[in-house]
């Protein structure tokens, strides 16, 4: 049975680039069109569609391949669970060229090593936010982050969406916004009723 590759990326901000992820995973044997990313999500995030979707395309016998353990998980339990996970369904799992090998002691120790580091630097970070938030703040100079769409656009998409003539890597497109973009302003914005669904007056 061939062992198929596939990769997984993600960056925590939309101004990062996953070019360089996507370039490891290829370095490493992954096809493009097997590679699945979330593009301004942090490791945290709970609902990472980039991730569930790499994760339904493996198989009994593949391999998951991601650039490092921190673009996978950013806490201990979360890097554990999806680690079992992968191993009660036959999946292997690779971080960079090294692949996990949850039988063997040292290996097993190191995986957790790697997790509680990545972890700390999730803390360590979050902190250090919350400290430049505060020290901004102070200094009158935090006003909240503004919407990348004004709230007509945020309508309009919601409004094109609704139609269902329009994919969200279309509206992504259209709107020059990442797709973590439109799905939270889709999640912000109330289905708009068309007048075939709304109450006669």
């Amino acid at each position: 049975m061939t062992t198929i590759l596939i990769g997984y990326a993600r960056c925590s901000t939309d101004r990062q680039d996953l070019t360089a992820q996507r370039a490891a995973l290829e370095g490493l044997g992954v096809a493009p069109d097997r590679i699945y990313t979330d593009h301004g999500l942090t490791g945290t995030n709970k609902a990472r569609p980039g991730l569930a979707q790499a994760l339904a395309a493996v198989r009994t016998g593949d391999t998951l391949v991601v650039p490092k353990l921190d673009r996978l998980a950013r806490s201990v339990p979360d890097a554990r669970g999806i680690a079992d996970a992968l191993v009660a369904r036959g999946i292997k799992l690779a971080l960079g060229a090294s692949i996990y090998d949850p039988t063997d002691p040292m290996g097993r120790m190191f995986f957790n090593i790697l997790a509680t580091f990545a972890e700390f630097e999730s803390d360590l970070i979050r902190l250090r936010t919350r400290e430049g938030m505060a020290i901004a703040r102070s200094r009158g100079k935090l006003r909240g982050k503004q919407p990348k769409l004004s709230d007509k656009q945020q309508r309009e998409l919601r409004r094109m969406h609704d139609t269902g003539e329009y994919a969200i890597g279309d509206l992504a497109e259209l709107f020059t916004v990442s797709r973590p973009t439109v799905y939270r302003t889709l999640a912000r914005q109330p289905t708009v009723p068309t007048k075939s669904s709304a109450s006669p007056p």
